[in-house]
């Protein structure tokens, strides 16, 4: 909840869906941060839509082969991409409510992440680098028990 709080602190003000739990299918993840979506340039008109061509998306459905089209069509020119605060939790791959609670502070971070500092991920290796280890770091996901398991 402080996490949240500290968003709208920020000036943030996440959209109602922001936090989800989905089937995630066979992925073999527990939660994951961001819906990559696609501003189309080749015309005025000011649309946003994912691979698929919806105009809304869950970020656990987008494919690695639907992030590379759209990359690909950032790189010819045709589209400039940008990432939605979107927090999914794949269902059945949370272990338990501790596992759960860390998995939300971390996707929480890279939202306070992505307000406060106007990380751009998909353009700037570095700027995905230094949300994931501060989430890692700050969800107490750097233990060093879990070196062990």
């Amino acid at each position: 909840q402080f996490l949240y709080e500290r968003l709208l602190k920020l000036g943030c003000r996440p959209p109602d869906d922001l936090i989800r739990c989905v089937d995630c299918g066979t992925k073999p993840v527990a939660a994951g941060f961001g819906v990559v979506e696609e501003i189309d340039v080749s015309t005025t008109a000011d649309s946003s839509r994912n691979a698929n061509g919806n105009s809304s998306s869950s970020s656990c459905a987008q494919t690695q082969q639907e992030i590379n089209t759209l990359i690909a069509k950032q790189n010819d020119g045709t589209a400039t991409l940008k990432l939605l605060p979107d927090i999914f939790l794949c269902q059945q791959n949370i272990q338990n409510e501790t596992h759960a609670r860390e998995s939300m502070a971390h996707e929480l971070i890279h939202a306070i992440d992505m307000c406060r500092t106007k990380m751009d991920p998909i353009n700037n290796c570095i700027h995905m680098a230094c949300t994931e280890i501060r989430a890692e770091n700050l969800a107490g996901e750097c233990h060093w028990l879990r070196e062990l398991q």
